[in-house]
């Protein structure tokens, strides 16, 4: 029994025993730093120090499997070697300290008895302490007496310092181990996503790109089949787009819908990831679709695709013959690799829609680019409706649409929501349509269903105006459904660009179109003018010698016309037809020669050709706007012929009864002149026609007119160095839109 005398010295010991411990703790790290094992030898050796004569041993605790680990045992002492069948027993001192979060003591327990081993060993007297942390046992230290006695108090006490500090080296060295682990396996995570990364991205195929992702995702989980479904159009199911797994006889690869109950359907739903350690267990036996009929799965992970803003834009779902056999991580990594596999979906798709409409544009008129330039957008854009519209004047026009709605004429630039995108030249977005909308945005009128916005304008080269807007529309309930992307405004303007490029190249092609017609026009007349004036001038010399000659006889042979009244009355019929052949020959021929531009009253000519048609009185003919326009540059002849033709052509549309409304309105440059009838209207697949030489809906020609109808009225037009188009649904009147230079562009 240690005497007074000893306890100084001794406690001295250990507190210097603690120190040294405590400083062997803080070190412990990796590379060549201290390692636990270090630390808990100094413990024991401190251990037997404060109980002289004793052996100490510790051993380390996995509380999840509840075993100490034989291969972890540190001792101290003359007899703590160890000896074959030492190891704690399943109900020893050892598993009661644990058990109980206490220390032990032989002679206390008189149920238990010392191992016989160490009985054999000389030990007498045993003091078992759990090491515990955070209510955490981690391991044990047993001391063993080999002399009839009880531990001291200041013997105990002092143990139960070293018990603490051993605690703390195995769980610090545990953890720095784990950190260890999940360091290793992060930088792993990290080397595969990125090789990840690279193969999907150097795909440039969508099809590719989803099949990549997929054997990636095999490959990075360990998993042993899989399947890749992306949402379709309208929303409503999930579409497969790739399947792997090998000896998979009928994969289960039709459409799902989302609102079925299916694991892949509750993650769209959820827009949850689910990690299945069993799938016989409840609820997920009652709602597993099969991935193959023929294959039993028991372990299944999935996770959703969730896009800029976030949509969903898919599910990739992994399974696993065996329980058990996905992690949380495994989950966490399939959702970064989720991550990386939107943005390549998404990248795909939007090079593969810009490379069509290069094509396009190279090869496709523009309405069809327009078309297909709002199917894209809802496609990239996973929305519900889109549209173009171009800008006319202080109008928009709707020039293509993808909500199948028909086309429904124009609306105001101030005061709708897609002029305000053009008026600001940026995007606009709404994000509660049914809120933010007013009644005076009739575009969004056409389907309630829509609540959410995004509209960009169409930029052309330079600084120039914008011509139009493209619009995409959702239905979706999601919050700051195009708000918070950037992505989708982006994309949308990429797309915007693309169609002013289309609209501009049309208007430049027209254009180019236009003067190349009117330069042929001008030399074919110019080159009939003078075949006319040869003509003319032949047949003065021919017919104009008639009347002449008529004279010659009536002078000469007067007795006998007296004597024959009907030889006198052809001969003075004759006389007359001659000169009115040469007044109508020079009087149409007259269009032929070269037009002499010039400044001309735009309301006069129409006032002239009014009274030159000879409509009848139950036509009614309205003129508006026309007398504060600006003069004109063409030929007052020529533009007298243009009217008054179309006039004619109204009158017979109409059946001679009827509305005729000529309205005028100047733009930068031009003058635009309207003549709009109320009659049945020409049907939109002979718009292209009317204007053809052969073509004509006269019943019959006008007495005193050429009869060439409207190819006559376009001729001319070209010739003044502007154009005529028609507007009409074939229900509701027709329009012909004139355009004619200012004067003063031309002086």
């Amino acid at each position: 029994m240690p005497t007074e005398t000893d306890i100084h010295p001794r406690l001295l010991d250990a507190l210097a025993s603690l120190n040294q411990i405590s400083a062997t703790i803080n070190r412990i790290g990796p590379g060549d730093q201290v390692s636990v094992e270090t630390t808990l030898r100094l413990i024991a050796q401190s251990a037997i120090k404060v109980v002289p004569g004793a052996s100490a041993v510790i051993y380390t605790f996995d509380q999840t499997q509840r075993v100490f680990d034989p291969i972890s045992r540190v001792s101290a002492g003359e007899r703590a070697d160890p000896v074959p069948g030492d190891k704690p027993r399943p109900d020893g001192m050892g598993m009661r300290a644990i058990g109980q979060r206490r220390r032990v003591l032989s002679y206390e327990e008189r149920d238990l008895s010392v191992h016989p081993i160490k009985v054999d060993a000389g030990a007498q007297v045993v003091a078992c302490f759990p090491l515990v942390v955070a209510d955490q046992a981690v391991g044990a230290l047993y001391v063993y007496l080999h002399e009839g006695r009880q531990f001291s108090r200041l013997e105990l006490l002092m143990l139960d310092n070293f018990v603490n500090q051993a605690a703390m080296a195995i769980y610090q060295a545990r953890r720095l181990a784990s950190v260890q682990r999940d360091l290793a396996r992060k930088e792993d995570e990290l080397t595969r996503l990125r090789r990840a990364n690279l193969l999907i991205s150097s795909r440039l195929r969508l099809e590719e790109t989803l099949e990549a992702i997929l054997q990636m995702a095999l490959e990075v989980i360990n998993a042993q089949y899989g399947i890749f479904r992306l949402v379709d159009k309208d929303g409503q199911n999930l579409i497969t787009r790739a399947v792997a797994g090998e000896r998979m006889d009928r994969p289960l690869v039709e459409a799902l819908p989302i609102n079925t109950t299916s694991v892949m359907g509750w993650v769209a739903k959820q827009r949850q990831p689910v990690c299945i350690l069993d799938l016989r267990a409840e609820p997920w036996s009652r709602i597993y679709y099969p991935l193959d009929a023929e294959l039993e799965m028991r372990s299944e992970l999935a996770v959703p695709l969730i896009g800029a803003g976030g949509r969903l834009e898919g599910v990739l779902n992994l399974e696993n013959p065996k329980p058990g056999a996905f992690s949380e991580q495994d989950s966490h990594l399939l959702q970064a690799l989720a991550t990386q596999a939107v943005i390549a979906i998404q990248e795909v798709r939007l090079l593969d829609a810009l490379q069509e409409v290069a094509g396009l544009l190279l090869a496709q008129p523009c309405e069809q680019v327009l078309n297909r330039l709002v199917e894209l957008a809802c496609d990239l854009l996973n929305s519900t409706a889109s549209d173009i519209w171009t800008l006319q004047d202080e109008q928009l026009i709707l020039r293509a649409e993808s909500s199948g709605h028909q086309p429904h004429g124009a609306i105001p630039l101030r005061g709708s929501l897609t002029g305000q995108a053009i008026i600001n030249r940026g995007p606009v977005t709404i994000d509660n349509l049914p809120i933010d909308s007013q009644p005076d945005w009739p575009e969004l009128a056409r389907d309630p269903g829509w609540t959410q916005a995004l509209i960009v304008p169409l930029l052309a080269s330079g600084d120039r105006e914008p011509v139009g807007a493209l619009s995409v529309y959702s239905s979706s309930s999601d919050a700051g459904y195009f708000a918070e992307s950037e992505w989708d405004e982006k994309v949308l303007t990429c797309l915007a660009h693309y169609a002013a490029l289309a609209v501009d190249n049309a208007a430049r092609q027209e254009a180019l179109r236009a003067a190349q017609e009117q330069q042929a026009v001008a030399e074919t007349f110019a080159a009939v003018g003078d075949i006319a004036a040869n003509l003319l001038h032949h047949l003065n010399n021919k017919v104009g010698t008639i009347p002449v000659r008529v004279q010659g006889i009536q002078d000469k042979c007067q007795p006998a016309l007296s004597a024959d009244p009907y030889l006198a009355a052809n001969l003075v019929e004759i006389e007359h037809s001659a000169s009115e052949a040469m007044e109508t020959v020079r009087e149409n021929l007259f269009h032929l020669r070269p037009i002499h531009l010039a400044a001309v009253d735009v309301a006069a000519c129409v006032d002239t050709a009014i009274h030159a048609a000879t409509l009848p009185s139950t036509v009614d003919v309205q003129v508006e706007n026309l007398e504060d326009l600006p003069a004109v540059a063409a030929g007052e002849r020529s533009l007298i012929l243009v009217f008054a033709n179309l006039l004619e052509n109204a009158d017979d549309a109409m059946g001679g009864d009827g509305v005729i409304t000529i309205q005028g309105a100047a733009q930068n440059g031009w003058v635009q002149i309207t003549v709009s009838d109320s009659g049945p209207g020409i049907t939109p697949d002979l718009h292209d026609h009317i204007f053809e030489f052969s073509f004509s809906g006269h019943k019959e020609t006008r007495t005193g007119k050429l009869g060439f109808g409207l190819w006559w009225v376009k001729t001319l037009m070209a010739r003044l160095g502007g154009s005529v188009t028609v507007e009409s649904d074939g229900r509701h009147g027709t329009v012909f839109r004139l355009k004619l230079p200012r004067a003063e562009e031309i002086s």
